[in-house]
């Protein structure tokens, strides 16, 4: 007896799936067939293997239910319905359902509902879906590289949001020239006062005469060069020179919450995130790219029924 014929080929467990989801109305049944309906859409997700060697544990009109069948359709189950299924009666409970499910798939079959055009054409949809999740899969699955360089540059140009994830105190002496910026902090690093430098040299107005004190750091306040300066220092440290339009500064990093010590990881965690599944797409979108090269495509008059349709002009964006 083939597999086919025992009634689970992969093409019918997909085709039971998909009828499952179209036939019962989870709101609408009793707690004991919600049960039941779960059932018949885990177990069939998939297709068990082969075991001409596997006891037999019980036979439904002359079709056998296998061991190792029950052990995989067990397996297929998430970890919260095996859980329920053990204070609900255990796997014995299991098995009662497996014949249930077989029950109504041989009434099914005896009616011909798996040869209905509605459902191969719903099972047809699906195998396209499949596949198309399938190579889509295998465009990205090969791992992403991303060198220490380039995760480094994408934290500086996304240094917003790491440093909105963290709460910094910070100073900053901001003077016109690199070579005044060179001297001074020369000065600090022999252990001049950073606060009298600032006072006595900053060019900026807003902090001069609190030495240089930037209070606690807002998320856009000075340039993303300063921004980047900030993530990279220990508290206590100072910036080399950082040229800006405005000038030159000198950035001493006073402190960092503690409150928030986790938050700077998970933003950069995050952006690490970001960056693989931007590399990822852009991955996809060149093979996408090479397939259209490559590929033979004419569009048919009836198509201008579609093309003409742009939908609305794009709203221009406000400056």
């Amino acid at each position: 007896m083939t597999r086919t014929e025992r009634g689970f080929s992969c093409a019918g467990a997909h085709t039971v799936a998909s009828l499952n989801r179209q036939s019962f109305a989870f709101g609408k049944l009793g707690r004991a067939r919600r049960v039941l309906a779960g059932l018949l859409l885990a177990v069939s997700a998939g297709c068990s293997p082969v075991s001409d060697e596997s006891p037999v544990l019980v036979i439904v009109n002359g079709r056998p239910l296998t061991q190792s069948e029950f052990d995989f359709r067990w397996s297929e189950l998430s970890a919260a319905a095996q859980a329920r299924y053990r204070t609900e009666g255990g796997k014995r409970k299991f098995l009662d359902d497996l014949i249930t499910r077989e029950l109504l798939l041989q009434e099914a079959r005896k009616l011909g509902l798996d040869q209905s055009p509605g459902i191969r054409e719903r099972l047809e949809r699906y195998k396209e879906q499949l596949a198309l999740d399938e190579l889509m899969q295998a465009t990205v699955r090969t791992p992403v590289d991303i060198s220490k360089e380039e995760q480094e540059s994408y934290f500086t140009a996304h240094s917003a949001k790491l440093l909105s994830a963290e709460q910094v105190h910070a100073a900053q002496i901001l003077v016109p020239t690199l070579a005044q910026a060179k001297d001074l902090k020369r000065q600090l690093d022999e252990g001049a006062d950073f606060a009298k430098l600032a006072q006595r040299f900053s060019i900026d107005q807003a902090t001069r005469q609190r030495g240089g004190d930037l209070g606690p750091y807002r998320r856009g306040a000075a340039g993303p060069e300063v921004e980047a300066a900030l993530l990279t220092l220990k508290p206590g440290m100072v910036s080399e020179p950082i040229e800006t339009q405005a000038g030159v500064h000198l950035v001493k990093l006073i402190s960092r919450d503690p409150g928030n010590v986790s938050n700077p990881y998970a933003a950069r965690e995050r952006l690490r995130q970001e960056l693989h599944a931007e590399k990822q797409r852009k991955r996809f979108e060149e093979f996408l790219s090479k397939l259209r090269a490559t590929a033979t495509i004419r569009m048919a008059d009836a198509s201008k029924l579609v093309t003409e349709d742009a939908g609305p002009p794009p709203v221009a964006s406000t400056p």
